[in-house]
């Protein structure tokens, strides 16, 4: 009998922790599709969210402005780790900077990329930035929530060693530690409903302040989870002051949302007295 023509390539379920599947070379990780599922979520959520701002998109024009979040995401996440964390490492292997399949997201960075992509998508689409930023939030929170789910399957980003009888145990790592994974996605969840009840409690007129308040509150949380994140880069001092880099790197996001809760609010005010 002949032998086939034709070979299949290996299908392979769940081949290790961090992989969910593989056909043949082509390895799909946990990480990328919590990502998936993200975008998915936004594309359903917000046609709904955008009536608390008086948006009328439909799903096409939603489908380009979330294409334009995740090239956001992608491409600032990456930049982000790269200047902030490993600089000297990929000025010495400039081309290892394509090289996402191996790891190395910044969520700073890609709040950075999503800020300015989705002003870019709302300036070519003569969208209001600041009505458009208030819905995008939510989801954006529920997808930052997802990606720590990516990072407690993967083992990653764990906490300080603990007693407390939650604590879990980490492959090659001493000792039980936080799930720091599962404390970021709560608490981002919780989060996003603070968001959704101040975008349907707020008015119109109120634009931008949804997305203020959400800046606060992850710049709050992202600060106080730093304290018991086991850190992977040294700490830096700034004479009787000592940040982590993530601590450094959340308090403009904290700063910027207080500065415009206050500039939104003060605006409003004197439009009511003009």
């Amino acid at each position: 009998m002949l032998a086939s023509r034709y070979t299949y390539p290996m299908i392979s379920l769940l081949p290790t922790r961090a992989v969910a599947l593989q056909i043949g070379s082509i390895q799909v990780h946990w990480y990328g599709i919590m990502y998936f599922l993200a975008f998915v979520l936004a594309l359903v959520l917000l046609p709904y969210l955008q009536r608390y701002r008086k948006l009328t998109l439909d799903r096409d024009e939603w489908a380009s402005i979330v294409s334009w979040g995740v090239v956001g995401v992608l491409v600032g996440g990456r930049l982000g780790f790269v200047l902030f964390y490993e600089p000297y490492y990929y000025a010495q292997h400039p081309f290892e900077i394509l090289a996402v399949w191996k790891g190395g997201m910044s969520s700073h960075g890609g709040f950075v990329g999503v800020i300015l992509s989705l002003f870019t998508a709302a300036q070519l689409k003569h969208i209001n930035v600041r009505r458009l930023a208030d819905v995008a939030v939510i989801p954006a929170a529920i997808g930052l929530a997802m990606g720590r789910i990516g990072n407690f399957i993967n083992q990653e980003l764990y906490g300080t060693p603990t007693n407390l009888p939650w604590g879990i145990n980490i492959e090659g790592v001493m000792g039980v530690r936080h799930p720091l994974q599962i404390y970021d996605a709560l608490l981002c969840l919780g989060i996003a409903l603070a968001c959704y009840l101040h975008l349907r409690i707020t008015k119109t007129e109120r634009a931008g302040t949804t997305f203020a308040l959400f800046l606060i509150l992850y710049g709050i949380m992202r600060f106080f989870l730093e304290f018991i994140r086991e850190q992977q880069y040294p700490l830096l001092h700034f004479g009787a002051i000592t940040l982590t880099v993530g601590q450094l790197l959340t308090l403009p996001l904290l700063m910027m949302g207080l500065l415009l809760l206050i500039w939104f609010y003060t605006m409003e005010k004197e439009e009511q007295i003009s």
